[in-house]
């Protein structure tokens, strides 16, 4: 061990075999060389000295970036020098660190030992990149006389801030907090990760990881209650960079605010003096708050007397949750209840009045579907033969948005197994749902589409009755312990490439699913997949290629274009069937928060990265098969990366996904799917 703290392994002659100064860990000391493609990278925790989160990396650049996403390293830096990309090697001795080129030059000062306002060699010296990402040049005196205390103390910290820098991709990247976690800078300048309201630490240990929502989601399927048990809790100089799917301008505060609440798909809204409001969805990304931040974020939580689900009542000490909690006194409560009571109590006596002697009798209790439906030649059932069919609607197959699902024996020689599906919406909006799906499911004939047998439109009930699928859905025989093997999940994704490319190529009206997910894909005995679920269809005419429309979709699954004001095509169709595609060959939900690495919540991130590092194994896990088919597993893991481009022009049609996936078409390289947003 040499004075420098140099390790070495010598020969009898003092040849070198190894030293330490070749193997950097976290730290480098005075007389030690980095020179390029050597790296630092940081402890996971103060107390777990395991590789963590941050790197310094030096490829003619020195750049600080995310060990999450080492793609690129000028992509995903948050720090880095800019000369050029001719930084060769970093060099530390007594008067500081430097960065060099290949021919010695010097090109930039890292950090300054003449700080210390004292001789340099008065100081031990060490520079470490921290578990927070922070990289720090330390000094401690050799002698008490030198006017510093006799500790560790911190002569130059790279960044300085680092809350309030960003990383290049603000739509999958952070840096310093995980998800949903805000990031501040403590009075000792070390960056602080905390939770906001209501939400907790997905590992309790570690304090600058992410965090999750203590309460139940927005459910954008319980139509009935919407933004009723929510409210928007006001955090003060907090933002949130990325994540946007809307942006407006010259709005007021409270508009912001109320679009977000009556928003499913919205779970905080930051708002910026100057009448801009941006509408973000979860998870939320590089959160901060700083005292010289403008803007304001309301977060979506639910109110403590919420019937949603348990809740949880957190007690928060920082700024923002203590913000906008106006208390109000009891009397003034019980007047408003009061009044609001009474006032629905006069509304409702008024709509009731109102159907009696205007709505009465406007729907016969019975009228022929053909009279309804034009051109159907499907088979209409009566609300009584449906019942009976379903033994009163007993048992259960599934529920959906609009829909719940009844196993049903028909009447018949046969007593034919059939499922019965019964839309809940109002008689207004149940109408339309139930026209387009029988409209677009009558005229469509495939083996990989599950077939409409008849329907029923009597009164007010909108039932459609379809044949039964043995097996159940992808989603009953893919997420659990007794998974389809490799074999039959990679027919199953050829089965409803099949199924998409007739709906978008082969019908004599285009048709958009427009909620393509494992839930809407089911088999039969032969374990042959069809698509169901055409409520949420779109038709186009032949003549028209795009259109524009609300959000549709299931979260996890829906298309980037949806959330931003870009037409709506098949291709929406496509990128949900990547995201379908990765599930099926990685066996895993597309978001998954119980993971022990953050980097895998999800899927679609982190299948990329897997792609680009050669790491297939991890995706594969313990699949035997699909180990022995690690070929054909990459071939498809590129065919979902191609599909699930933010740019839809790069998508492939599905035809050319079958093609692909057949093996009749090679697969080229694809690029970086995430790339297109910095762009939009």
């Amino acid at each position: 061990m040499l004075d420098t703290g140099n390790f070495v392994l010598a020969t009898s002659s003092s040849g070198i075999l190894w030293q330490s100064f070749d193997e950097p860990t976290d730290t480098i000391l005075p007389g030690q060389v980095l020179n390029q493609r050597s790296r630092l990278v940081s402890s996971f925790s103060s107390t777990n000295a395991s590789s963590g989160r941050f790197e310094l990396f030096l490829d003619g650049e020195l750049a600080l970036h995310t060990i999450k996403y080492p793609i690129d390293v000028t992509n995903s830096a948050y720090w880095l020098t800019v000369t050029g990309g001719s930084g060769n090697q970093v060099r530390f001795n007594q008067l500081g660190i430097y960065l060099h080129a290949a021919n010695g030059t010097l090109l930039t000062l890292i950090s300054s030992s003449n700080e210390t306002n004292s001789t340099a060699s008065q100081f031990y010296q060490r520079a470490i990149l921290e578990y927070d990402g922070v990289f720090r040049h330390y000094v401690y005196p050799k002698r008490s006389s030198s006017g510093r205390p006799m500790a560790w103390s911190t002569l130059h910290s790279i960044p300085d801030n680092i809350c309030l820098l960003l990383p290049q991709n603000l739509q999958r990247e952070w840096v310093a907090c995980g998800l949903n976690s805000l990031c501040s800078m403590g009075t000792d300048r070390r960056p602080r990760c905390d939770c906001p309201i209501k939400y907790i630490f997905n590992d309790p240990k570690d304090k600058l990881g992410s965090c999750r929502r203590n309460f139940p989601e927005q459910d954008c399927k319980v139509e009935s209650r919407g933004a009723e048990p929510f409210t928007m809790h006001e955090m003060l100089s907090t933002n949130w960079f990325g994540g946007d799917f809307e942006y407006y301008a010259d709005v007021t505060e409270d508009w912001c605010k109320q679009s977000c609440l009556n928003d499913c798909y919205c779970v905080a809204a930051v708002y910026h003096p100057g009448k801009e409001c941006w509408k973000k969805r979860y998870p939320l990304l590089n959160g901060r708050t700083d005292p010289q931040e403008a803007s304001k974020t309301f977060l979506k939580i639910t109110k403590d007397n919420s019937t949603v689900g348990p809740t949880t009542t957190t007690t928060n000490t920082t700024p923002w949750s203590q913000a906008g909690e106006k208390r109000k006194n009891q009397s003034s409560v019980i007047i408003s209840v009061s009044v609001l009571l009474g006032s629905l109590v006069f509304i409702l006596m008024l709509l009731a009045l109102l159907y009696v002697f205007k709505f009465r009798g406007r729907y016969p209790k019975k009228f022929s579907a053909y009279q309804a439906v034009p051109g159907v030649n499907i088979r209409s059932f009566s609300y009584n033969e449906l019942e009976e069919a379903t033994n009163g609607f007993e048992e259960e197959l599934g529920t959906g948005a609009f829909s719940t699902v009844y196993k049903a024996i028909l009447n018949d020689e046969n007593g034919k197994v059939v499922a019965v599906k019964k839309l809940h919406k109002t008689v207004t909006e149940g109408e339309q749902g139930f026209l387009a799906e029988v409209n677009s499911i009558s005229r469509t004939n495939h083996k990989n589409l599950v077939q409409l047998l008849g329907f029923c439109n009597e009164g007010q009930h909108r039932l459609l009755v379809y044949e039964h699928m043995e097996a159940g859905s992808l989603a009953d025989l893919l997420f659990k312990e007794s998974r389809l093997s490799w074999s039959p999940r990679v027919q199953v994704a050829i089965d409803t490439a099949k199924g998409l490319c007739y709906l978008h190529e082969e019908c004599s009206n285009q048709i958009i699913h427009c909620d393509i997910k494992p839930q809407n894909v089911l088999l039969d005995e032969n374990l042959t997949a069809k698509i169901a679920d055409f409520g949420m269809a779109k038709l186009l005419r032949k003549d028209q290629t795009r259109t524009t429309t609300k959000i549709r979709g299931t979260r996890g699954y829906v298309a980037p274009e949806w959330f931003r004001n870009m037409p709506i095509t098949v291709k929406v169709d496509v990128y949900s069937f990547g995201i379908l595609l990765l599930e099926l060959i990685c066996c895993r939900k597309s978001y998954k928060q119980d993971v022990e690495n953050e980097n895998e919540m999800i899927l679609a991130e982190w299948a990329c990265d897997c792609y680009r590092r050669k790491e297939l194994h991890l995706l594969v896990g313990d699949d035997e098969e699909a180990i022995e088919d690690i070929e054909r597993f990459e071939k498809l893991l590129m065919v979902a990366i191609w599909c699930i481009q933010e740019n839809p022009a790069l998508r492939p049609s599905m035809k050319e996904v079958i093609l692909t996936l057949e093996g009749s078409v090679e697969v080229s390289t694809p690029p970086d799917p995430f790339s297109f947003i910095r762009f939009v």
